[in-house]
């Protein structure tokens, strides 16, 4: 099978189901309905993926990878050099998509950082320019260049993230503990305290 063709198929898997699990539910789609829509075979699906939870795990990653890529993009375009402001940017542009697609954001729920950290996924379908252009990276490099002195980088990184993830969930969708532009001021100062310790 050519690699185009291969990953057309794979693509049309992971954007029918995206669909199907946004519209109906992961509980509610079958693996049938998902190759059905595709126009793929059952047993393409089990090529790619070995359940519909697998295909979840992997889109969940793709999302949140691609939400903190198009943040990092737009990063580049501003003149931001101090590593708070621009983590905070990052978070910010990250909320801001996520308050205008809700369907995304009840998706992802509060698994955003695997976007960054999820180890399982990243062995099972690889993608090498992940890890080329990310906010990890921007992070671990900004630490070294400003001789930030945190007692575990990638701890603090992950603790941010964990915690942009399952605040905003709850800020953009109950309004708890505030609507979201009334708590981003908390979200930010915690997120410097973290950082400028």
């Amino acid at each position: 099978m050519k690699k185009d063709e291969t990953e057309n198929k794979e693509n049309r898997l992971l954007n029918t189901a995206f669909q199907l699990f946004t519209e109906k539910g992961i509980k509610n789609t079958s693996i049938q309905e998902i190759v059905d829509n595709a126009d793929v075979g059952k047993g393409t699906f089990y090529l790619y993926f070995k359940d519909k939870y697998e295909i979840r795990d992997v889109l969940i990653e793709k999302k949140s990878q691609k939400l903190f890529h198009d943040a990092l993009k737009e990063l580049r375009k501003t003149k931001i050099t101090d590593l708070t402001e621009q983590v905070i940017f990052i978070v910010n542009y990250v909320v801001e998509v996520l308050k205008k697609q809700p369907l995304l954001l009840r998706f992802i729920s509060k698994n955003l950082s695997w976007g960054i950290y999820t180890k399982t996924v990243k062995k099972i379908h690889e993608n090498p320019e992940a890890d080329e252009d990310s906010i990890y990276l921007l992070f671990k490099k900004g630490i070294e260049e400003n001789n930030i002195k945190l007692k575990n980088p990638d701890v603090t990184l992950f603790m941010i993230i964990e915690l942009v993830s399952s605040t905003c969930f709850s800020s953009i969708t109950y309004q708890e503990p505030l609507p979201i532009d009334e708590y981003k001021e908390y979200l930010f100062d915690t997120i410097r305290k973290l950082i400028e310790q």
